[in-house]
């Protein structure tokens, strides 16, 4: 159970206070509200709409309903299309995908590091090429 004070605060973010507060310890159900308030409702480096479709991918990865449900409501919220969600999912399949093939394949990853840097400094420099658009 959260402490006084933080209940009153989730009740005035979310409108009440969510069950899922309840299954968490004491010990860390004032802290666990916190990270959510500062991370990922607070403002950060990244806009609302952009935490919320990376936690739908991330979501999507781990295949978790909860959050599923719970992130893409909030990127609803925020103004996520129907596409735009359709493709965060699908961005993180692709992540998923792909690790499965390079974990399956025991792919070299200092071998996959310095290819993945090989590429990266390529497309800087094909961008660095290409003319502005001023």
């Amino acid at each position: 159970m959260v402490s006084t004070e933080t209940q009153a605060e989730i009740e005035e973010y979310l409108g009440r206070v969510p069950s899922w507060i309840d299954a968490l310890p004491e010990s860390a159900a004032d802290h666990s509200w916190a990270i959510v308030r500062d991370l990922q409702l607070g403002e950060t480096e990244l806009e609302r709409r952009e935490k919320a479709l990376v936690a739908l991918g991330a979501a999507a990865a781990i295949q978790c309903p909860y959050c599923i449900r719970f992130h893409r409501e909030e990127a609803k919220i925020d103004g996520v299309t129907d596409d735009e969600l359709s493709e965060a999912i699908g961005v993180a399949s692709g992540v998923r995908y792909f690790s499965t093939v390079l974990h399956g394949a025991e792919v070299d990853l200092e071998a996959f590091e310095s290819e993945t840097q090989e590429i990266a400094d390529h497309v800087r420099d094909q961008q660095a090429a290409a003319p502005s658009d001023d």
